[in-house]
């Protein structure tokens, strides 16, 4: 369907992430990788959404070269917790950690994704309330072990093992949540003119 819509622009997903390169071939759109390094750091005084407002506006300014057919989508996730944001885990301990907290209580899955074209950038964000049940450490750490979740914000998977039997709630985008709002990323190219 998007497909024929598309088919005069260049589609760039600025994401070396499997799940967001699966996103966009379900979406059944043609597209090309191109991952640029960025030193994902913000100012300290964002909170909430502004943070991955703020990093997917830094990763689409790595890419001042595009061409007139070209359309950059770059994206960042975090996870929002009680006033912080909580990355990527450094390791199993920094990943205990992290899911510790998050047990029997709510927290934001907050995602942006930036559409730039030499005319000009958008920015959509999403927000996605979870709710984790109660899990023992035996549990955390069975996690952990088995499902390696190091490359995650907050240090888990919804699609996982973790986000079967430790999910009590979602409120919002499940998709969200894996890292991309595709109902609204869809939308947006639905709508989209060259």
């Amino acid at each position: 369907m998007l497909r024929d819509s598309l088919r005069s622009v260049r589609i760039v997903l600025a994401s070396g992430s499997p799940r967001r390169q699966q996103f966009f071939r379900d979406l059944d759109v043609d597209f090309e990788i191109r991952v640029r390094e960025v030193d994902e750091v913000y100012p300290p005084e964002l909170a909430g959404a502004q943070i991955p407002e703020f990093l997917c506006r830094l990763k689409a300014d790595a890419f001042a070269d595009l061409a007139p057919d070209e359309l950059l989508v770059t994206s960042d996730t975090i996870v929002w917790h009680k006033g912080r944001a909580l990355g990527k885990p450094d390791g199993f301990d920094d990943a205990l950690r992290i899911l510790t907290k998050l047990q029997g209580d709510t927290h934001e899955v907050i995602t942006s994704v930036c559409f730039k074209t030499t005319r000009g950038m958008d920015v959509i964000t999403e927000t996605t309330r979870v709710t984790f049940n109660p899990l023992d450490q035996a549990s955390l750490r069975y996690y952990l072990e088995h499902y390696r979740p190091y490359d995650k914000a907050g240090a888990y998977g919804i699609q996982d093992w973790i986000g079967l039997v430790g999910v009590a709630r979602i409120e919002g985008s499940y998709a969200n949540v894996m890292g991309m709002p595709v109902d609204r990323v869809f939308q947006y190219l639905k709508s989209f003119r060259p």
